[in-house]
């Protein structure tokens, strides 16, 4: 694994057990689980069945997303879908999905989560986690603009052709 696609990953399971490790970005993923190299170098494969969340983590010895703020206090500043994850025990969680569905991962979904000063600065949701996955909201979007332009729409406070008398005066 070279340094620049491994990340530091605190994998919460149902079970409520912690793993914590190593995981390199480009292919930790298969169709039988998510490889994990541990801290002390050994190398395992956890069944995607039985991982509620893999958070990226800045600190590996802190807290995964389950343990921080689950929900945004207000409507999400960044661009992309609100989603709304609801786990097969009944936990649930918000986070920003992109809104471009081709990024979507074939095993999972990658979120941002609420709390951005938290621990975890993106989350691997797995398909077998969830039992819904709603949209919240869609944010960023671009807006569309009227057919005529603004220029058209702004009226005239003065006619066009009248002098502005009150700047003579």
């Amino acid at each position: 694994m070279s340094n620049s696609t491994v990340k530091r990953v605190v994998i919460e399971r149902f079970d409520r057990e912690i793993l914590r490790g190593f995981v390199n970005q480009q292919n930790f993923l298969t169709a039988v689980g998510l490889e994990l190299m541990s801290p002390d170098g050994s190398v395992a494969v956890v069944p995607l069945e039985q991982i509620k969340a893999v958070s990226f983590v800045k600190d590996p010895e802190g807290s995964g997303v389950l343990s921080e703020r689950r929900t945004f206090m207000a409507r999400p500043k960044v661009a992309g879908l609100w989603v709304e994850a609801r786990f097969r025990d009944g936990d649930a969680m918000e986070g920003v999905m992109a809104n471009n569905l081709l990024q979507v991962e074939q095993y999972g979904y990658n979120l941002s989560p609420p709390e951005a000063a938290g621990n975890a600065q993106r989350v691997f949701v797995p398909r077998e986690a969830l039992t819904e996955l709603q949209v919240l909201g869609v944010v960023g979007t671009k807006k569309k603009r009227p057919a005529g332009g603004a220029a058209e729409q702004q009226f005239r406070l003065f006619a066009e052709d009248e002098p502005h008398a009150a700047n003579n005066r």
